[in-house]
């Protein structure tokens, strides 16, 4: 039987209590939260008002007997059945040494941009097999988001394909979120994004664009800083990682993981 690791941030009437529990293996087996049937649903309220009446985007049962995985705009809290605690933080299976919150973040951000259609991003991709896909949440003026582009034929070269999707980091109205749309208005917008990065002067364009829908994408599902590289499986790379060490991390993500021995 798994043990599992709750690092919990329960919230009552006196304030924010940290606590830290290793909890004891149930007698029944733990359930397999996608599938396990949700017996009653939470009592809501108490959290509802302390978010200001926030509706869940999914309710379902976690791999603790007795907490509840609510998912509210795109971030993975758990709840107690009476709803008297909420749980900020990770549950971790010690027998396999997974981090289940963080696998379930992984599922939230890919069906999130499974949402987005590829014609609404600015790709370049490699010129033969694309062995790799990595969708990237960047800022025309991030010198980190400049230096990987200075790279980009060396990240196609890689057999990489980089998905750019804009999040000017000063937020709507910004000098970079006005030349994010001037990059999204071009005629050639992988040519005015490179141009962009160098720093060169841009000719200012409007026209219907998607940065403030992808900026508040890219918050919804947790980016905080730029260059944020997301992974076919939904896992997150904050900052700037090299082609060549790039390839190794994506290659060993693919790679089969070898089983965890049991106790």
């Amino acid at each position: 039987m798994h043990k599992v690791l709750l690092i919990a941030v329960a919230l009552g009437a006196s304030g924010v209590v940290l606590a830290a529990d290793d909890q004891k293996p149930a007698s029944a087996p733990v359930p397999n939260p996608a599938t396990a049937a949700v017996p009653k649903a939470p009592d809501l309220a108490k959290l509802q008002t302390a978010l200001n009446g926030a509706q869940p985007d999914s309710i379902r049962a976690a791999a603790i007997p007795g907490l509840y995985e609510v998912v509210i705009d795109g971030q993975v809290l758990y709840l107690s059945e009476d709803g008297q605690f909420v749980v900020q933080g990770d549950i971790l299976d010690l027998g396999s040494r997974a981090n289940l919150t963080d696998q379930r973040r992984g599922e939230l951000r890919g069906a999130a941009l499974n949402s987005v259609d590829e014609k609404d991003m600015v790709v370049f991709a490699p010129e033969g097999a694309v062995k790799h896909t990595v969708t990237v949440f960047t800022d025309i003026d991030c010198g980190y988001c400049r230096k990987m582009h200075s790279q980009i034929a060396a990240y196609n070269k890689e057999g990489i394909k980089i998905r750019y999707l804009l999040f000017p980091r000063e937020g709507v109205g910004s000098e970079s979120f006005n030349k994010a749309i001037s990059v999204w208005c071009a005629d050639n917008r992988q040519d005015a994004m490179t141009k962009a990065k160098r720093g060169d002067t841009m000719d200012r364009k409007t026209c219907d664009n998607p940065v403030q829908a992808q900026y508040e994408l890219g918050q919804k599902i947790g980016v905080r800083g730029t260059p944020s590289m997301i992974l076919e499986n939904g896992e997150m790379l904050p900052g700037y990682v090299p082609p060549t060490q790039l390839t190794q991390m994506l290659t060993e993500n693919k790679a089969p993981k070898p089983a965890v021995a049991q106790p």
